[in-house]
């Protein structure tokens, strides 16, 4: 589903990460899900972080990527999740697991913003 959002005028990336989090957070919240938790971060070197960690109404634990592009030149903000990143992404997804008592269904899926648009990408990868 798409949606229109703004870019913070002259904000630094750092700032306008943030802003895309907090879009895609609302989005995906007015879309019946409940926010677990935001920017899970394993521990050591090289390790992967999780923008957000949302549940579905049916107990489906949805580990988001959030991605954001002020236009869609070289591929989009979709296609700048490169192999590396979806293994580590993994890689936390499974660390954050062990800290569950029992397994839920997991689903990965990408907000990629761009253009001025919020798309909502449901099971964009999968743990291959």
């Amino acid at each position: 589903m798409a949606l229109n959002f703004t870019w913070p005028g002259g904000a630094s990336t750092r700032v306008r990460g943030n802003a895309a989090e907090d879009a895609a957070l609302a989005h995906l919240l007015a879309h019946g899900l409940r926010l677990v938790e935001r920017n899970y971060r394993t521990p050591g070197r090289g390790g992967g972080e999780i923008d957000l960690i949302l549940r579905e109404p049916d107990g489906t634990l949805v580990f988001v990527e959030v991605r954001s592009r002020a236009e869609a030149s070289r591929g989009g903000a979709a296609a700048s999740i490169g192999a590396t990143k979806r293994r580590r992404i993994v890689r936390a997804a499974q660390h954050y697991l062990l800290r569950q008592r029992t397994l839920p269904p997991c689903r990965f899926d990408v907000v990629a913003m761009e253009g001025g648009r919020i798309d909502w990408l449901k099971a964009a990868f999968d743990t291959d």
